[in-house]
């Protein structure tokens, strides 16, 4: 398995081995190009030299706001980004051991099997900054790029989920398919304004 997101082969290297960057660079995916905000976990990583969810969450504030703002920026927003992935990793810490991977392959209590595609969904839109459809693409992303198979994955993720789609960042494993998302979302924005 190997992602191929950011066109960066480095970025896209952390995103495939570091389930805390691929949750990161997804929090980050707003009001930004797909690629500039799953390109970001690697910058955060170099200039900060952190990459696990206790090290962010116990960064200054001041500092981890720095990291943010070097040209090129980590998002167009850093200061309210910067202060959203430090409560992204403190929950994480809190609530998951630290181990962001735990939100999809942990159990659920008094179950000896993994997850099913709802319990993840459901631990997802816990999450700070994840509201339900930033959930169901990350699910859509976990599903069909990232390995998990849990039992009603593409149900939960709804749209996102379905097979041979073109609608986020879950779809996205070429230039070309990135191009292909692009333009339906485009279209969507399209629909959407002529709908109003």
């Amino acid at each position: 398995m190997a992602l191929h997101i950011t066109g960066d082969t480095a970025a896209d290297d952390l995103l495939t081995h570091n389930p805390l960057a691929l949750l990161v660079g997804m929090l980050l995916d707003q009001q930004v190009p797909m690629e500039t905000a799953f390109a970001g976990p690697l910058k955060i990583e170099q200039r900060t030299g952190a990459s696990d969810a206790a090290a962010i969450a116990s960064m200054d504030p001041d500092a981890f706001l720095e990291a943010f703002t070097q040209t090129p920026a980590v998002h167009r927003f850093p200061g309210s980004m910067a202060a959203r992935v430090q409560t992204l990793c403190q929950t994480i810490v809190d609530d998951w051991g630290g181990d962001a991977a735990a939100i999809w392959t942990r159990p659920s209590t008094g179950s000896g099997t993994g997850p099913d595609g709802p319990e993840v969904l459901r631990r997802l839109k816990k999450l700070p900054g994840f509201g339900e459809q930033k959930a169901k693409i990350f699910l859509a992303l976990l599903g069909k790029q990232y390995g998990f198979t849990g039992d009603g994955w593409r149900e939960a993720a709804g749209e996102y989920g379905e097979e041979g789609s073109f609608r986020s960042v879950a779809d996205i494993v070429s230039p070309e398919s990135l191009t292909k998302v692009r333009e339906n979302k485009k279209a969507m924005k399209a629909a959407a304004k002529t709908a109003k």
